[in-house]
């Protein structure tokens, strides 16, 4: 008689020990921690434990990050040769290398991210951001964007919860490299390694004032947005606040990057490598628990093919694990917030109600924290709120697609543009249908991945400006376009 083994995965936790987290913060403003007045918790959304409680930056908190970071651009910063600021964006990297694994576990604990993303994605990414822009700070000159350019001046750069440090090195480096100063403020939900980052700036003693962290929430944002004293805005993060940024920055002479949301298409062609393609959609729509801005969330399959690819779809969700972000062999970890974990079950609702169908792979949830199973949708149509709004969460939309015309034209049929992913093996396929698309950054027979000298950005309501690589550099310099 023939017997079945199944084999188990033995947990592989990661300990927490290495950082020592603090049961309260203050802001990093001049170079030091300061107090804050009052103060919010942050939570570790797999256990809903309380970490620590974080201050809530006011206007005399955002007065004073933008007085110290005006002083270290007039007195040092804009005055100090690109090659001495390459040398701190180089020691900051190299710190950052060093305490990766603080790093990883501190993202992880905050951000409810599986620590293998945290350790082999996030916290890497971070640190080659500084690294490529250490190399450019005494070569801006040479980089096509005039003989002498000049730095803004004090930027204010307001960073999500879902790549916190990530997002972090994305704003901090390039306006470092450019000559400008910064005055930053994390996501209110993941502010724990910015505060940590702040010690590294202590450790590579960069200049006071250089670099200023003000935690707090939506109203610490705003604050930073109308103060008289910031040159420059640089935000990541939903539409809806985009817009309001806009509107708030337009009378004045900011200049202004935006990064918002999307919704991108992954087109499955039908000679598409099947086995490679679903490794993709997975990675596409699960990665970092879909929260993404550039997440695949409409998975638009050609008909002959689309049987195929959904089979092999489930089957591989099947073997997914989600749990414990902890430990190493988690594939989805936690979602980060209450009030995002109610967003996505409010819109797979609404799926449900329209009419497509749902299906999960079975898999159980932890008891304790906030957890949404991977979800795929299937006959969806261009309709339906799951196939239109960022749902930002583990939740796929199938649609399908007959011709590569239309193929493009759903695809295009959102008032965002963002991403956009091609499968096929045929190149002259491929060119076509990224001429073809409205989209800022677009991966072939691949997704999510990045690399600081690409740039990154979006078209429509996606956003504005580019960030990383030579076009990211131009929007912290003066009388550049950056578009």
């Amino acid at each position: 008689m023939e017997t079945t083994m199944t084999f188990e995965y033995a947990p592989a936790p990661e300990s927490r020990a290495i950082v020592t987290i603090k049961p309260k913060y203050g802001h990093f403003i001049g170079g030091k921690f300061v107090p804050g007045g009052k103060h919010f918790p942050t939570i570790n959304p797999a256990t809903e434990e309380v970490l620590s409680q974080i201050a809530l930056g006011g206007k005399a908190d955002v007065d004073a990050a933008v007085k110290a970071a005006r002083k270290a651009y007039a007195n040092t910063w804009s005055k100090m040769s690109g090659k001495e600021r390459g040398k701190y964006l180089y020691r900051i990297a190299r710190i950052m290398q060093e305490r990766a694994r603080e790093f990883a576990v501190l993202e992880t604990l905050d951000n409810g991210k599986p620590i293998r993303e945290s350790r082999d994605t996030d916290i890497p990414l971070a640190a080659a951001h500084f690294f490529y822009h250490a190399g450019w700070a005494d070569k801006l000159e040479y980089a096509g964007l005039g003989t002498s350019p000049k730095p803004l001046g004090v930027a204010g750069q307001i960073i999500p919860w879902n790549f916190p440090l990530l997002m972090l090195a994305w704003k901090v480096a390039p306006a470092l490299a450019a000559g400008n100063t910064v005055v930053l403020k994390p996501a209110e939900s993941t502010p724990l390694t910015a505060l940590l980052f702040a010690e590294v700036c202590q450790q590579a003693e960069l200049p006071a004032g250089v670099v200023n962290i003000v935690t707090g929430d939506g109203s610490t944002g705003a604050l930073i947005v109308n103060h008289p004293g910031i040159d420059k805005i640089a935000f990541t993060g939903s539409t809806e606040v985009g817009k309001i940024i806009a509107r708030a920055v337009a009378p004045t002479n900011k200049s202004v990057t935006l990064e918002l949301g999307g919704k991108a298409a992954n087109i499955v062609f039908d000679d598409a490598p099947i086995d490679e393609t679903v490794e993709g959609i997975v990675n596409g729509i699960v990665f970092n628990q879909g929260h993404v801005c550039c997440a695949g969330s409409r998975l638009l399959l050609q008909e002959n093919v689309a049987e195929e690819v959904l089979h092999k779809l489930k089957s591989r969700m099947e073997k997914i694990r989600v749990g414990d972000p902890m430990d190493k062999n988690t594939d989805v970890g936690a979602i980060n917030s209450k009030e995002q974990l109610g967003k996505i079950i409010e819109l797979a609702a609404a799926g449900d109600a329209e009419g497509a169908e749902r299906w999960s792979p079975a898999c159980e949830l932890p008891g304790k924290g906030f957890w949404f199973a991977p979800t795929i949708f299937t006959g969806v149509t261009q309709a339906h709120r799951i196939a239109r709004e960022e749902i930002f969460g583990p939740v796929l939309s199938v649609l399908t697609f007959r011709t590569p015309q239309e193929a493009i034209e759903k695809a295009n049929n959102t008032p965002f543009g963002l991403s956009a992913g091609i499968w096929s093996e045929k190149g002259s396929r491929t060119l076509w249908a990224s001429q073809q698309l409205r989209a800022g950054v677009i991966w072939a027979n691949t997704f999510n991945k990045f690399d600081p000298t690409s740039p990154f950005g979006g078209y429509k309501e996606s956003g504005w400006g580019r960030e990383g690589g030579r076009h990211g550099l131009s929007a912290y310099l003066k009388g550049i376009s950056h578009e």
